[in-house]
C-alpha cells in the first residue's frame, strides 16, 4: 500500500470526524480523497462517495435519533422528491453524460473533468456557507420552535439536492440545514440530526442507481473505506464536547475553499500534473 493511499484511509477517518462534529461538510472531502489519492476514476469516485457518505451519515443519524432530535415527518417531506431525483440522475443522467462537453481549440473539457470542476464549483459553494458560519439561520429559531412547513419549497429545494447528489456524489448537508431551519423552522440541532438522516437516505438510494447501471463496484475496498468514515463519527461527536463547532466550521469552510481552488486550477490548467 502506497503512502498516498495510506493517506486516503486517513482522509477516510477525517470525513467521519467531520460528520461527527459539524453535521455536515465531510462528504465534500469525499471524491476528493477518492480520486487525488486512491486513484479512483471520478465517475466511479462519486458513486462511491454516494455509498460512503450514506453509510456516515445513517450511523450519525442514529445516534442523533437517540437523543430525540430527528424530525421524521420533515424528512420524509424532503425525500420523496430528493429520491426520485437522485435516483433517476445515476440510473440514466450521469451515464447518459458526453465523454466530450466542450472543445474550444486545443482544450477538450472531457466528462471526468467536468464533473470534477462542477464538484469544485460546489465545494466553493459550500465554503461561503460555511465560513460565514449560518448566522442568520441560526438566530432565526429556538430549540422550543414547532416545525411548520412551507411544502412547496421543500419539495423544490429536495428536488434539487437530489440532482446535486447525484451528478456530484455528494451529501448536500450544507444546502439541507439551512432548508431545514428557514423552510420547515426546525431547531438547528433537530436540523442536523434530520439532515443525516435525509443525506443516508437519498445517497443510498442514488448508490442503488449506479449498481443497476452496472458501475464496477470493488466492494472490499469500498466496504473498508465505509467503516473507517462511519467510525470517525464517533470520534468527531467525542471531540465535539471539547472544541467550539462554529470555529470549527469556519476554519472547515476555509479548508473546503482552498480544496475547491485547487481542484479547479489542477484539473483545467494542469491536467497530468
Amino acid at each position: 500500500m502506497s503512502l498516498l493511499e495510506i493517506t486516503g484511509y486517513v482522509g477516510a477517518a477525517l470525513i467521519g470526524i467531520s460528520l461527527g462534529l459539524i453535521g455536515s461538510g465531510g462528504s465534500i472531502l469525499t471524491v476528493p480523497v477518492l480520486v487525488y489519492l486512491i486513484h479512483v476514476e471520478p465517475v466511479l469516485a462519486t458513486a462511491y462517495s454516494l455509498f460512503v457518505v450514506g453509510i456516515s451519515a445513517l450511523v450519525g443519524g442514529i445516534n442523533y435519533a437517540r437523543k430525540h432530535l430527528v424530525s421524521y415527518k420533515t424528512a420524509l417531506v424532503f425525500m420523496v422528491p430528493a429520491f426520485v431525483t437522485v435516483y433517476l440522475t445515476r440510473l440514466w443522467l450521469v451515464p447518459m453524460l458526453p465523454a466530450t462537453w466542450l472543445t474550444i481549440g486545443s482544450f477538450a473539457l472531457t466528462k471526468d473533468v467536468g464533473i470534477l470542476v462542477l464538484f469544485a464549483l460546489l465545494m466553493l459553494f459550500a465554503s461561503v456557507g460555511m465560513i460565514r458560519n449560518g448566522k442568520s439561520a441560526q438566530t432565526d429559531t429556538t430549540d422550543e420552535a414547532q416545525p411548520r412547513f412551507n411544502f412547496p419549497m421543500i419539495l423544490l429545494e429536495g428536488a434539487v439536492v437530489g440532482v446535486l447528489t447525484g451528478l456530484v456524489g455528494a451529501g448536500g448537508g450544507f444546502l439541507i440545514i439551512p432548508a431545514l431551519v428557514l423552510l420547515a423552522r426546525l431547531p438547528m440541532k433537530m436540523a442536523v440530526g434530520t439532515s443525516l438522516f435525509i443525506i443516508a437516505a437519498k445517497s443510498l438510494i442514488g448508490f442503488l442507481g449506479d449498481i443497476q447501471a452496472d458501475q464496477p463496484i470493488d466492494w472490499g475496498f469500498l466496504l473498508v473505506f465505509s467503516a473507517i468514515a462511519a467510525s470517525g463519527i464517533f470520534l468527531g461527536g467525542y471531540l465535539s464536547n471539547f472544541i467550539n463547532g462554529k470555529k470549527l466550521q469556519k476554519s472547515f469552510g476555509w479548508f473546503v475553499l482552498a480544496m475547491g481552488l485547487f481542484m479547479i486550477v489542477k484539473e483545467l490548467f494542469l491536467p497530468g500534473v
